[in-house]
């Protein structure tokens, strides 16, 4: 695969970026008042907006992430797409027709419309920053991976180029270009992920992965190198350093790490020093890949099981005599006395594949925390998603409201079982990229040619566009509407809304193009998890409870809110994954061990709620 871009994808890429601005242009003339830039004037068909909150939720999260999950963690990784599709049940019997009754252009509208509380309006916009901020972070990142293969530009030009198209793309037409944009790009996801795993299942499974071309049209497959230590000495290298399985010999002036296993050493592959995850000078060498296939003779499974069904292919793959190789990265210390990450193959089997705990481990009271911390983030963050939750307002009744959820849960619900085949078909096809796995899906479409890997690839750009722009159409809107107009007592004209919500995109674009630089490398389903946490804690209690509880007061939600985002941005940015992460150092330099938020800062926003709304009760009457 050449990283440096070849005309098919450049020319695929511009095809779906000159589309993606054409209906910005032609559709900013309907946005010149604030309820047409907010809300697109509340004239979306229930089908089209349905659709659009598919292509909307259906992020670089969904896309890139979970498969890239799926492909090296087996079940485990599937867990985020049942978070993810059991959320949209809360939203459909609990949010969607309160919603629109109650809101104008954004959340803070329908949680202040009992009220007309200062609180509120800061609180409710602040929270609306702050979560759509941390998921712009992993969408940003997402773009920055499909950019590097796609057009062979760094990652960072990546995560620019999106977050200046989606900054034009909302500073011309706001909501309504935006829900155009999610609901073609929606539609294109459902069906050429659909016709990617039609080919996945015709072609079948066999030992011999398909390989990848070379821009000279050589075969590219990554092949694990067995030595032992006598055989690495006879080379002229020597052992300098060992920690743990992990051994580092020298040579040539480089340094090579290699894994013990059973006598063997396997060739590992290290972050630096020029070589990571097999990309060498441009070149990208995907690994991961069946070895064996239960029930056949080596023979046979190189021939390949020819066409399989959806319930034959599970068959095969999860059968206790098959093989499969999976990747996998820690942290060593070299010879200098360094941390470096170290990619290394170990084989399992198909049951293990699919056998749960292989991420998220619940032996221990801290791990089981974590577990049902993110899972409560995933089924009651999806309701109190800003960008989620302002899409209510682009139709014209709270029934068009419900007809949009009913239809955006069908096309979400099919996306996702098609994530468990392509996320399975990756990790067994020789194209997972350890280092970054959330290329796995436009990689598994590179095994079938060029168009489809192009295709593929400039579809999950413009999911991230779709993303990224109904993002900052939120976050512009809490800024213009809740902030500026409503809680500062601005009285902004229509037009004067409008410019400052156009104003507030071009600041957050910024600021989400350097966040999303910042995170590169984690995977964007594990970002976009703190996102729903954030959503969970900050803004689902403050809605429920608004909904069914008389005796919540304006104070009761104000408190919730604020205790919401700072307990769970607190239990995150002192947590493992940011000192293992950007912080640098490791995970045992944590403050604690919870992972996930949200097992603490959901409960505590609640009684938060209750407790100062029966404080306040004197005060509210």
């Amino acid at each position: 695969m050449n990283l440096h871009g070849t005309p098919l994808s450049i020319i695929i890429f511009g095809f779906f970026v000159v589309l993606v601005l054409w209906l910005s242009y032609h559709f900013a003339r309907r946005s010149s008042s604030a309820a047409g830039y907010f809300a697109a004037g509340g004239q979306i068909h229930w089908a089209v907006n349905g659709i659009s909150f598919a292509g909307d939720y259906l992020s670089a999260a969904s896309f890139l992430g979970i498969c890239g999950m799926i492909a090296t963690l087996g079940y485990d990784g599937f867990l985020y797409s049942i978070g993810y599709l059991a959320g949209w049940v809360v939203a459909l019997f609990v949010v969607a027709e309160p919603m629109k009754r109650m809101g104008k252009f954004t959340f803070t509208d329908a949680l202040d419309a009992k009220f007309d509380s200062k609180g509120i309006k800061l609180a409710a916009a602040i929270s609306t920053l702050v979560v759509s901020i941390c998921y712009l972070i992993p969408q940003m990142n997402g773009a920055g991976s499909l950019v590097e293969p796609l057009l062979g530009l760094p990652h960072w030009v990546g995560v620019i180029i999106v977050g200046a198209i989606v900054i034009t793309i909302v500073a011309t037409a706001g909501m309504t270009s935006t829900t155009y944009v999610q609901f073609l790009k929606g539609g294109l996801l459902l069906i050429f992920s659909t016709i990617l795993v039609g080919a996945l299942l015709f072609r079948g499974i066999s030992t011999e992965a398909p390989s990848l071309t070379g821009p000279d049209g050589e075969s590219l497959r990554f092949v694990p190198t067995e030595m032992t230590h006598d055989a690495l000495v006879e080379q002229g290298l020597d052992l300098v350093h060992t920690e743990g399985d992990f051994s580092e010999y020298v040579g040539n002036g480089e340094s090579t790490w290699w894994i013990n296993d059973e006598g063997s050493l396997w060739k590992c592959q290290w972050e630096g020093a020029g070589l990571v995850n097999g990309k060498i000078d441009g070149l990208l060498y995907p690994v991961g890949r069946i070895k064996a296939i239960g029930g056949m003779s080596a023979e046979d499974a190189a021939e390949g099981t020819g066409r399989l069904n959806p319930v034959s292919f599970l068959a095969k793959l999860t059968h206790p005599d098959t093989k499969i190789e999976q990747w996998h990265k820690t942290k060593v210390g070299n010879a200098a006395g360094d941390r470096i990450t170290v990619y290394f193959p170990k084989e399992v089997s198909g049951t293990d594949q699919m056998k749960p705990g292989v991420k998220f481990k619940v032996k221990t009271g801290w791990e089981k925390l974590n577990f049902v911390s993110l899972m409560l983030a995933l089924f009651f963050g999806t309701a109190a998603l800003p960008h989620i939750l302002i899409r209510y307002y682009t139709v014209p009744s709270p029934a068009c409201a419900r007809k949009s959820t009913i239809v955006a849960i069908a096309a979400i619900g099919f996306f996702y079982v098609l994530t468990l085949f392509m996320g399975l078909g990756a990790g067994i096809t020789g194209t997972v990229n350890p280092a970054d796995n959330n290329m796995s899906a436009p990689l598994l479409a590179l095994s079938f040619g060029g168009v489809l890997f192009a295709i593929i690839s400039a579809i999950a750009f413009a999911t991230v566009l779709g993303t990224v722009a109904g993002l900052i159409v939120a976050a512009s809107g809490a800024v213009a509407h809740d902030l500026m107009d409503r809680f500062g007592g601005m009285n902004l004209s229509e037009h004067q809304k409008v410019r400052a919500g156009k104003f507030a995109a071009f600041f957050v674009g910024i600021i989400a193009i350097v966040l999303g630089i910042v995170f590169r490398g984690i995977n964007v389903s594990f970002l976009v998890g703190w996102a729903f946490a954030v959503a969970a804690s900050a803004n689902l209690p403050a809605i429920l409870m608004l909904l069914f509880w008389p005796r919540t007061t304006a104070a009761g939600i104000t408190a919730s809110i604020f205790v919401g985002i700072v307990a769970a941005l607190g239990i995150i940015l002192t947590g493992p994954a940011m000192f293992a992460g950007p912080y640098g150092m490791t995970a045992a330099d944590a403050w604690h061990p919870l992972g996930q938020p949200g097992i603490i800062s959901i409960p505590l926003s609640f009684l938060t709620l209750v407790v100062v709304s029966l404080m306040t009760q004197k005060k509210a009457a």
